[in-house]
């Protein structure tokens, strides 16, 4: 499995998945398609399929323009989410294949969006899987609940997202993992790999390099979001359960000036 960074926009990525066998590819919401197929032909990567995790216009506005470019091309979308240009609707559990080895679980994550969409990718038994998470999933952040509730989101990141493999790779839409370090320091001054990572991802932001994927296992780690289970966690935002706690974070986060 071959993945390639797309910069998009101001902060966005797009992904290409490729199948390294039969050099047949996927494309994560492909909001700018002349990039993609530009990075896919220099890699001689043939795309066969656009993932769309939600329907907003930095994630999904790719597509119409997708299908034009590379006629056939399917377009993948959640059920319930109104995905433009989408010729494919997936719901939690559906599978799909790329190539020779790679197979693609689509994860329902509502909240950010109803209709929100976690692709879950596998490969040959030794390779890392990988987890393309979006807007409900970000380095050491989560998305706004914008069509969903604390409840929800506690779901997708805490029950869905939070039981994948711990060495999986997570791909977010976003570049805000600076900003959201700030943040997590602020709920855990003392947490170390929190210090130790923001030191990190400023380094490489500063060299003009992505601090995208992470791990689930770094994002327990370093997440407040994905560690609400800690009753630690709950007594520093004043809450006595994780739902509540995470809805507590997420007014903290709205409201905070970094």
């Amino acid at each position: 499995m071959k993945i390639l960074h797309v910069p998009s926009l101001q902060d966005t990525y797009s992904y290409i998945i490729a199948d390294e066998s039969t050099k047949e590819g996927a494309v994560v919401d492909p909001v700018e398609p002349e990039k993609v197929l530009e990075v896919a032909n220099s890699h001689g990567i043939n795309l066969k399929l656009v993932l769309t995790t939600h329907h907003h216009r930095d994630h999904a506005g790719g597509n119409e323009k997708m299908k034009q470019l590379v006629p056939g091309i399917k377009v993948y979308g959640g059920l319930v989410d109104n995905v433009k240009g989408c010729t494919d609707k997936v719901e939690n559990g559906d599978k799909v294949s790329l190539g020779a080895d790679l197979n693609i679980l689509a994860l329902h994550t509502p909240c950010h969006t109803k209709g929100h969409i976690c692709y879950y990718v596998t490969g040959k038994k030794d390779e890392q899987p990988a987890v393309f998470t979006g807007d409900t999933l970000f380095i050491a952040g989560c998305g706004k609940f914008f069509e969903g509730t604390a409840e929800q989101m506690y779901q997708s990141l805490c029950v869905t997202l939070g039981s994948l493999p711990k060495p999986t790779r997570v791909y977010c839409d976003h570049e805000y993992t600076v900003e959201n370090l700030q943040f997590a320091l602020t709920i855990e001054p003392d947490n170390l790999r929190i210090q130790q990572k923001l030191t990190w991802a400023q380094n490489q932001k500063q060299a003009g390099q992505p601090t995208i994927p992470s791990t689930i296992e770094e994002e327990m780690e370093t997440n407040p979001f994905m560690r609400v289970d800690l009753p630690a966690l709950q007594e520093k935002v004043g809450c006595k359960s994780p739902v509540e706690a995470l809805r507590e974070l997420r007014k903290l986060k709205d409201n905070w000036k970094g």
